[in-house]
């Protein structure tokens, strides 16, 4: 989870008074515009549920206005609080965490009421669509039982599948991102740019699950329907004959040995990005990589036509981090008083009320910018070296190989994947509007009895959360500034104190490895 306040914007008061709102942004992406005393609410809320003395301090009131220069101080400090906050497995799987970042989307959105009901549709990759009535806020975990629980799939493999948000460009998927529990699939959907559809999808990366998985048939039917949607783009490498054995099989209703011819092939259960750049060998070097198998795999064509091909091993990889640098327009005129205006006083560059394009709340994919995945690797026993992936899917990339290390330790450390009734779900949360009204939010949407005991459960859905970040002084976002010039001539920022992922799987390299 990569979590930002990059900028702020002044918001017009309805006595007609003006205040400071911070945009936060989750995974390189938009996601809500909040207050102060809405994040100290929060604050106060997890403190008892938590424990206060186990969250980091949040930063002091202020007794008179603010200072621009005061109001960037804050602003750096509450961006320091949510990341520290970020660290702790319990925040990230806490209810009340969860439900103020799906309260505030749909403020930030203005989508509705809570609980108005609303149709939303999930794809299967059969192409079958479930449409089914749920709140608007309905969180992702919350609308992945109702899914699983509409086509039958038994409990105990529900997490062993997630919810995807996937793009139709031409005659292919993209995947965009996994959905996550802080917020809701239909404000998510609804405010992208483009034709995006939510998908059900498998969620682990270890091949031995697949047994799991298929001994029930409807879980046999969502993995046949996935290898075969895999087989026809290409994504697995086949041949002739294994295209008219696969084709037998397919036209014979032979699942389960399809499954089985599938599953000896090249980048079976791997999940292709588009193509992108990197910086090995080369700078600039085209790539196409595909993320399964413990590993990233690197495929680069030559000049000559041929392609080399490199494998990026998950367990060599010492740290990663993800950078966002985003072009900004220079803006010259005042600033808008309304609440789409927003000046960026990390950088003193300034965004344009008027311009979509750049404004912090415009819809999620409607701001141009650069991400890139840095990963440490091992190359040999004396040599470790730092490759640069820059590409529009760089935090969908994070979270792959996020999900291997956490498959790997689970194995080792004996975890099993959680099940609907192990959730813990709070039974409200006191959501404070940017107006300073309140309202009391049920998280539990699902109608199923509620924890009574208070307990919260650290355990993410394929178990321990493994990774940590080793600075506390992050900025994942940096702003590009843009004289109104030709993208070729944007200056770079140079990176600063970045967001640094210790993988605790590269401490089951052994010399064997080597």
């Amino acid at each position: 989870m990569h979590f930002s306040i990059p900028d702020t914007q002044e918001c017009k008061e309805d006595n007609g008074g003006t205040y400071i709102a911070y945009n936060i942004h989750i995974n390189g992406v938009f996601h809500c515009t909040v207050r102060y005393r809405q994040l100290h609410s929060l604050h106060e809320q997890l403190k008892k549920d938590l424990g206060g003395s186990t969250l980091p301090p949040f930063p002091p009131k202020k007794l008179l206005a603010l200072s621009p220069v005061q109001t960037e101080e804050r602003r750096i400090s509450l961006e320091k609080y949510i990341l520290q906050l970020s660290q702790d497995p319990r925040v990230l799987s806490n209810d009340v965490f969860n439900g103020f970042l799906v309260s505030a989307q749909n403020e930030t959105q203005r989508v509705g009421g809570w609980q108005d009901e609303v149709p939303i549709d999930i794809y299967l990759m059969s192409g079958k669509k479930v449409t089914l009535n749920v709140p608007a806020t309905l969180q992702t975990d919350d609308l992945l039982e109702k899914v699983c629980s509409h086509i039958h799939l038994p409990n105990e493999l529900v997490y062993y599948f997630a919810l995807f948000l996937v793009k139709k460009e031409e005659n292919d998927l993209v995947v965009v991102k996994r959905l996550q529990d802080f917020e809701s699939p239909y404000i998510s959907q609804r405010f992208v740019k483009g034709k995006h559809r939510i998908m059900l999808r498998k969620n682990y990366w270890d091949p031995s699950i697949d047994h799991i998985v298929m001994s029930n048939q409807v879980g046999l039917n969502l993995l046949y329907a996935q290898t075969v949607h895999d087989v026809e783009r290409g994504w697995i490498l086949t041949n002739h004959e294994i295209q008219r054995q696969l084709a037998a099989l397919q036209a014979k209703g032979a699942k389960k040995e399809y499954l089985e011819v599938a599953r000896s092939l090249k980048y079976y259960g791997y999940l292709r990005f588009q193509r992108c750049t990197c910086d090995f060998p080369t700078p600039g070097t085209p790539v196409l990589i595909t993320a399964g198998n413990k590993e990233l795999n690197f495929r680069i064509e030559c000049e000559d036509g041929s392609v080399k091909e490199g494998n990026f091993k998950v367990t060599r990889m010492r740290c990663w981090r993800i950078t966002v640098q985003q072009p900004v327009e220079d803006c010259d005129c005042p600033n808008n008083s309304n609440s789409n205006t927003s000046r960026s006083i990390s950088s003193g560059a300034q965004f344009s009320g008027n311009n979509s394009n750049t404004s912090p709340t415009s819809p999620e994919g409607t701001r141009h910018i650069n991400l890139e995945l840095s990963f440490e690797y091992l190359m040999s026993r004396d040599e470790m070296r730092w490759i640069t992936v820059t590409s529009s899917q760089a935090v969908l990339m994070s979270m792959c190989l996020q999900g291997m290390v956490q498959e790997l330790l689970s194995h080792k450390r004996g975890h099993k994947v959680r099940t609907p009734g192990e959730r813990v779900r709070k039974g409200s949360l006191s959501y404070m509007r940017r107006d300073g009204s309140s309202t009391r939010v049920t998280l539990n949407h699902t109608g199923e009895s509620l924890s009574m005991d208070g307990s919260s459960s650290s355990q993410s859905p394929i178990g321990e959360l493994s990774l940590r970040r080793l600075s506390e002084r992050l900025n994942d976002l940096h702003l590009l500034p843009h004289h109104h010039q030709s993208p070729t001539t944007s200056a770079r920022v140079p990176r600063q104190d970045q967001a640094t992922v210790e993988n605790d799987a590269f401490n089951i390299l052994g010399d064997d490895t080597l």
